[in-house]
């Protein structure tokens, strides 16, 4: 099961490594990573999503984590209530008689075209993981050239 995970951490040099490191060490994929500076910029906030098969593999992360001299605060959101985006940006194929039908498909989720050219428009879109997934189905049918995705972000309600 994937969980995710906010981790206020002090903005040092090394500290994504380390983390980074706790995590490889004991053999947990991240699945996505989302760091940033908080209002405070000698404070970082991460968003790590982990694959954890169990509450005790959970269990341990959160002490692992809270062990490192650099972190604040640990939070698992899985059972939490929170909300969770993601951005997209994607290359997909393009002409201007498919403009109606991408505006029609933006009016469903949240996203736009913010640039096009001859045959290539980038859109953007921002979502949770499963309105993500419906977005780049829809956007298949175009032809997807070239798909960045951010980590997942979350905060708690």
């Amino acid at each position: 099961m994937r969980h995710t995970i906010s981790v206020l951490v002090e903005n040092k040099f090394g500290v994504l490594a380390r983390i980074a490191g706790l995590f490889s060490a004991r053999g947990y994929n991240i699945a996505s990573l989302a760091v940033s500076e908080t209002f405070d910029p000698q404070i970082s906030y991460m968003t790590i999503v982990v694959e954890a098969k169990d509450e005790k593999v959970l269990e341990q992360i959160h002490k692992q984590l809270n062990k490192l001299i650099d972190v604040i605060t640990v939070t698992d959101f899985t059972k939490k209530d929170h909300l969770d985006r993601e951005l997209i940006l994607a290359k997909i194929n393009y002409a201007a008689k498919d403009k109606p039908k991408l505006e029609a498909i933006f009016e469903k989720f949240v996203g736009k075209i913010v640039h096009h050219k001859a045959d290539t428009a980038t859109v953007e879109a921002v979502g949770d993981e499963q309105q993500i997934k419906a977005l780049l189905e829809e956007l298949d049918k175009f032809g997807i050239k070239e798909l960045v995705r951010t980590g997942k972000l979350a905060i708690s309600n």
